[in-house]
Order: C-alpha cells, then sequence, then structure tokens
C-alpha cells in the first residue's frame, strides 16, 4: 500500500478560524509540571480508556511493545465510554486516580492534577490545535487521534439492486439523492431498513452543518444561539426517523446501529473514521465501503481529536510522562496509528494501513474540504474544558430524541436546547 501523507497540516486554513489559539487564550488554575516517581524497571502503570480493543487493541500492542523495551508493564483497564468519566471521577474524589488516561473530555474534578505536556508536544509534532492549553501555554493533553464522521455503506445491497454510489468528489450526493438511492436499494432487496445513525450530538452536529446550520454555539454572553437553518434540518431528520427507512429503536431506544448494520439487514449507516478497524475485522457477510456525506448544500463532517491523552500528578508521573514521549515519538506513534487505524495527531507522518487505505484517504479529503464551522464549534468546546467548564448530560441529543418522540414540536426543540445549553453554562461559569 502507498503511504498517506497526514493531512492536517494543510487544513491550518480550516482550523485557523477556530482551533487555532483558541484554546491557549483561557484561564486555568495552574497544572504542576512536576512529578514524583521514576520509571523503575518493574513498575505497573494504569491507563484507563475506552475501545481499545474495537479499534485493534493498539494501545494494548504498544504497552506490551514497552515493557519488552523497559520493563515497565502498562496495565490497560478498558472501561466503556459511558463510564470513564464518572470512573475517573470517582478516582478524582478518592485520590486514586491512574497514572495516565484517554479521556473523551475534560472533568474539572481531575483537570487541575494534569501534567504538564508541552515538551512531548513541541518536540513531537503533536497537534496542539486539538489540545486543551490554559492561559500560561501550558499543555495539558495531547490529541490521540483525529476521527470524522464518515458514511458507511453495505456495497453487496447495492450490487445487487444494480446502484451506483459516490467514487470521486464529482459525483457526492446531495441529501435528496442518497435517501431516494437508499430506498431504491432497500425496496429491491427486501433490506429492512435504509440507513442507520449512531445516536449522538456528534453525529447529528455533521447533519446540522451539512444543511447549513451552525447548530448551537455560545455568543458573548454566554448565550446559546443558532441559524436558520437548523429548523429545516431537524425536520429533515424527524422524517427520516420514520421506522422504515430509519429505525426509531436506535434514537428512541438505544437500539445498537453498529449491531444492526452488521446483521446486513441495513443498507447504510451514519458513524465515523473509528469503524474501519471494527468492520475490518468483524465483518465477513458482504461487502461494505466507505463513501463521501451527502451535502444539503454544505459539504462538512465533524471532526476533532478522538480523545485526550493526560497524564495525571502523582507517584507514577515520571513513569507515565516517559511512557507518553516514547508512544509520540514518530516511529512508534506510526505503529499506533497503523495498528488501531487511526488518522494520524501528530504531523507530518507517512501512515501506511495494512488494508482500506483509500477510506482513510476518503475521510482525510471530507476534513480537509469541510466547512470552517466545524472546527469554530470545536475551537469552543476545548476552551471550555480548558476553563473547567463542563456541561452535564447532551441536551442537543436529549431534546431531539423527546421531539422524535412526539413529546415536543421543532420549535420547542431548538428553544429548549439552547435554554438548557446557556443554563448549564451559565451555572459553572
Amino acid at each position: 500500500m502507498n503511504p498517506v501523507l497526514n493531512p492536517v497540516l494543510g487544513r491550518r486554513q480550516l482550523i485557523a478560524g477556530g482551533l487555532a489559539g483558541g484554546a491557549a487564550a483561557v484561564g486555568l488554575s495552574a497544572c504542576s509540571d512536576g512529578g514524583g516517581g521514576g520509571s523503575a524497571e518493574g513498575a505497573t502503570l494504569q491507563f484507563y480508556l475506552s475501545g481499545d480493543a474495537n479499534q485493534g487493541g493498539g494501545y494494548q500492542h504498544m504497552a506490551t511493545k514497552y515493557e519488552e523495551e523497559t520493563g515497565v508493564h502498562i496495565e490497560i483497564v478498558d472501561v466503556a465510554n459511558d463510564d470513564l468519566q464518572t470512573r475517573l471521577r470517582n478516582a478524582a474524589l478518592a485520590d486514586d486516580l491512574p497514572a495516565l488516561a484517554r479521556p473523551g473530555a475534560f472533568d474539572p474534578q481531575w483537570m487541575n492534577a494534569c501534567r504538564d505536556l508541552t515538551e512531548i508536544a513541541e518536540s513531537t509534532g503533536a497537534m496542539t490545535d486539538l489540545s486543551v492549553i490554559d492561559e500560561s501555554g501550558r499543555v495539558l493533553s495531547l490529541p490521540s487521534d483525529v476521527t470524522a464522521v464518515g458514511l458507511f455503506l453495505n456495497k453487496s445491497l447495492f450490487d445487487a439492486a444494480g446502484e451506483t454510489y459516490p467514487q470521486s468528489e464529482d459525483e457526492i450526493w446531495t441529501w435528496d439523492e442518497f435517501v431516494a438511492t437508499v430506498k431504491r436499494v432497500q425496496e429491491s432487496t427486501e433490506t429492512s431498513y435504509g440507513m442507520v445513525m449512531d445516536r449522538t450530538s456528534h453525529r447529528l452536529k455533521a447533519f446540522l452543518y451539512e444543511f447549513g446550520s451552525d447548530a448551537f454555539m455560545a455568543d458573548d454572553n454566554d448565550e446559546y444561539q443558532t441559524n436558520e437553518n437548523t429548523k429545516p434540518a431537524l425536520e429533515y431528520f424527524y422524517d427520516l426517523n420514520d421506522d422504515s427507512f430509519m429505525p426509531r429503536s436506535v434514537w428512541l431506544s438505544d437500539g445498537d446501529p453498529n449491531a444492526l448494520f452488521k446483521s446486513g439487514d441495513v443498507v447504510s449507516y451514519l458513524s465515523g473514521s473509528w469503524q474501519i478497524a471494527d468492520f475490518e475485522e468483524n465483518i465477513a457477510d458482504f461487502e461494505w465501503v466507505s463513501v463521501y456525506l451527502p451535502t444539503q448544500p454544505v459539504r462538512a463532517t465533524n471532526f476533532g481529536n478522538a480523545a485526550n491523552i493526560v497524564v495525571f500528578e502523582g507517584d507514577q508521573s515520571d513513569a507515565a510522562y516517559d511512557f507518553i514521549n516514547w508512544l509520540y515519538q514518530p516511529e512508534n506513534y506510526t505503529e499506533l496509528s497503523e495498528t488501531s487505524g487511526f488518522l494520524p495527531a501528530v504531523e507530518g507522518l507517512q501512515i501506511s494501513y495494512e488494508s482500506n487505505q483509500e477510506f482513510f484517504d476518503l475521510y482525510n479529503a471530507e476534513i480537509e474540504a469541510c466547512d470552517p464551522i466545524a472546527g469554530e464549534v470545536k475551537a469552543q468546546e476545548l476552551v471550555q474544558q480548558a476553563e473547567g467548564l463542563q456541561i452535564e448530560g447532551d441536551p442537543l441529543r436529549d431534546e431531539v430524541v423527546r421531539y422524535l418522540n412526539d413529546e415536543q414540536d421543532v420549535d420547542a426543540t431548538i428553544q429548549n436546547i439552547k435554554d438548557q445549553l446557556t443554563q448549564a453554562l451559565t451555572s459553572i461559569r
């Protein structure tokens, strides 16, 4: 396979309007860059993370390699994603944090226990545009990898129906064209559902961006706003959730979209780049492909750091720091990316994937072409994290679920999202 050059450096025009510098100009009580304990041979360091097994076991692979080289044992503690934040919060309250972790977001309960990772970032080329940085420039996290929302198709069903799908940027569907095509495939192959979509605001934001919405962002008064394109986008999404094209069980009762797509009885799946490794390993009954996201009319995905790598202060801080410094060295981080199927969060690397190179290339192209709104929203989220502001719950997802369940109309849904986000933000300022 030909290697792919990490395109993030080429995304500066997209990131500059949102991410670049955004996380650096915030207030935060200082995290110490000191640490206790050395990295003596024979030490055991706990590393809390989520989903390693689903992405090829890359962290476990690298932990094993590190132990062979240094004698330091990295114990991978793979916690369910929904439980990881709670696990870390409880550990902080009990003064029993692990040596290091890979959380999805920062929590005020433990963020001031983070160690400064500036020197690692500067020496390795880690993408600090996706890091949480305090006002003095301390890098409190490193992005574990880059992810983006994307679309998967059951290619076998498309072939059986004699339908084609976009294979170049000139052929990208509108949402109307995508839905019409998938419905034809669904009818021709007598497949139960045309589409499933992960029940998360992360996926929903990509959908909203594609309809010209700017999702929900706080203004200078900490009041959340949205634009006029959000309402028609949500109405379109409501119509898709009709228990025929999309199963209502996914968004209304936590049905598993991943399992439904793997069953072969769904034509398409709106998810993301992290699924490539899983599908390569676990889908054997049909062919699948990753394709360009539809537009309506905006070309956008939702991208950012998949998670944050943090090192906690304590007796094992130096040993954990040494491991992360080793992990982000070009040779090792390249191996991690190739093993886990990561879009790399270290600049300038040549990543040669064992398979599905064209799909990773496609995701890189999607990020490169993405409307700037995705970077602007991500930048605001990073600023809030660095300020210790962690909004509880997910008002965007939860209020849309109420709308889909006919508990309220679309106007009430939008107003409730704005009100809840604003109230949550102002209450923790």
